[in-house]
């Protein structure tokens, strides 16, 4: 049994000994699931093993999103469950991690209504989180950390990655922004870039372990600033030997500068012909209103540079629904938006007020059947759309990345593109992590499908 006195070298020791295992359950954006996977290194650097299931765990780590309600009430609703897995095992420590945690309201709710929670960690801490383990482990003591200073950036925190093939490289932290809509630069805190230097010798790091596709991360990742700006940091990642594809996400349309596009343009075969530009709205009177600091007629001038320089790039964005204020005028000029760039997918989601924000004061609220309205027309035009672009895939062959066994039936895997197309043929695991060529046979709104060629 570990004691309250012991030093933390000992506890340490002792984790080891009991052969603790540490479960990690990870809600929201990709670059949730990066910091996911520092929590997890730090965690087996310790000395716990890893588990898949919760009823195992020793430790517990949810690492929690703020940006809609939904998945704050439904990491609220796990958590809760983990109160069973305490009572049976009084030595299990629960820590909640992310954004949710790091806005004051949520962690007084966590504080007074969740006793079993150890200790909540704010996403810009990762390097508090092994004290916070350790002190758990030496005493009833609760702990509440905030970001009440401005966070650093820890370099050489160990990683676990859920994958060997992919990887998530994050090169920047926070946002600027303030859209009156997001609570992201309240929870992750202003923008702060790592050197160049580290970026690059982690990418280096990663194409000799034989990833072959790293995904750059930021808030706004193409705001990055060190002692370069990010197309120089992109170009110079993208003349490094391998075998690899660059991705990055997510990008602000008020920063796509020229010098971006030419080098995506330069480098076909090191970064991805596709770029995930968020729209959140077709209308200038609403993309006002959510500080967005651009206008359709700059949304759409950044689409066509793109296409210009890369005539076979896909195009991904984000729709809010249902904004304070949208009127059906409002909700055209998106549909108008969607039906003349013709996006390969769209992320839509109907507006969830969020506290602390501006847009959450605003009384002028669309009314819940007018959102579900407006998001049903949305999806319907988006879906034919994607069937339309994905029928000119049939019969043709496309190279896929293996991401593992598809949800859609046994024997199926599924992979993407370059482009970023999800695609579902027969194999088996052993393709898991390696390119293969698809043959094309039939396209849906969601997906290719097709069978391996060789070659």
């Amino acid at each position: 049994m570990i004691t309250k006195n012991i030093d933390q070298a000992a506890l340490e020791q002792s984790i080891r000994e009991q052969n603790l295992a540490v479960y990690v359950r990870t809600f929201g954006c990709q670059q949730n699931e990066a910091d996911s996977e520092r929590l997890l290194g730090i965690a087996l650097a310790m000395g716990y093993t890893k588990t898949d299931e919760p009823e195992k765990a020793d430790l517990i780590l949810v690492n929690t999103c703020a940006i809609r309600e939904h998945a704050e009430k439904k990491a609220l609703s796990i958590v809760g469950q983990y109160k069973h897995i305490k009572e049976k095992n009084p030595r299990l420590v629960i820590g909640v991690c992310g954004c949710m945690p790091a806005q004051p309201h949520r962690a007084e709710e966590i504080k007074h209504h969740l006793p079993y929670v150890s200790f909540t960690l704010a996403p810009g801490k990762p390097e508090e989180l092994r004290p916070l383990i350790l002190k758990a482990l030496s005493g009833p003591k609760r702990q509440f950390v905030f970001d009440e200073e401005k966070p650093a950036i820890c370099e050489g925190l160990p990683v676990e990655r859920n994958e060997k093939h992919k990887a998530w490289v994050s090169v920047m932290y926070g946002c600027n922004n303030f859209c009156s809509y997001c609570i992201v630069p309240y929870v992750r805190g202003r923008e702060r870039s790592r050197a160049s230097e580290a970026v690059i010798a982690e990418v280096k790091g990663l194409i000799a372990d034989g990833v072959k596709e790293i995904t750059l991360l930021g808030q706004n990742v193409n705001s990055y600033k060190s002692d370069i700006d990010f197309a120089t940091l992109l170009e110079r990642l993208a003349c490094l030997d391998g075998d690899f594809l660059l991705r990055f996400m997510t990008s602000h349309p008020k920063d796509v500068p020229d010098a971006l596009i030419e080098v995506m343009a330069k480098y076909p075969q090191k970064i991805a012909p596709h770029f995930h530009l968020p729209l959140q709205s077709g209308s200038d009177a609403i993309l006002k209103e959510m500080n967005r600091h651009y206008d359709k007629e700059k949304y759409l001038l950044t689409v066509k540079k793109l296409r210009q320089a890369m005539p076979h790039i896909s195009l991904s964005t984000d729709i809010i629904v249902g904004f304070p204020g949208e009127t059906e005028e409002d909700f055209l000029e998106t549909m108008n938006v969607l039906e003349s760039v013709r996006f390969d997918l769209v992320y839509s989601f109907i507006y969830s007020p969020r506290k602390g924000t501006v847009a959450a004061k605003k009384e002028n609220k669309v009314s819940a059947n007018d959102k579900k309205d407006r998001m049903q027309r949305l999806l319907a035009l988006q879906a034919t759309i994607s069937k339309e672009i994905h029928l000119t895939y049939e019969n043709k062959t496309v190279r896929v990345l293996v991401d593992g066994e598809a949800k859609n039936g046994k024997g199926m895997l599924s992979g993407r593109t370059a482009q970023n197309k999800l695609v579902h043929f027969e194999g088996t695991p052993n393709l898991i992590g390696n390119y293969v060529n698809v043959h094309i046979t039939r396209a849906d709104a969601f997906a290719l499908i097709g069978t391996q060629t060789k070659g």
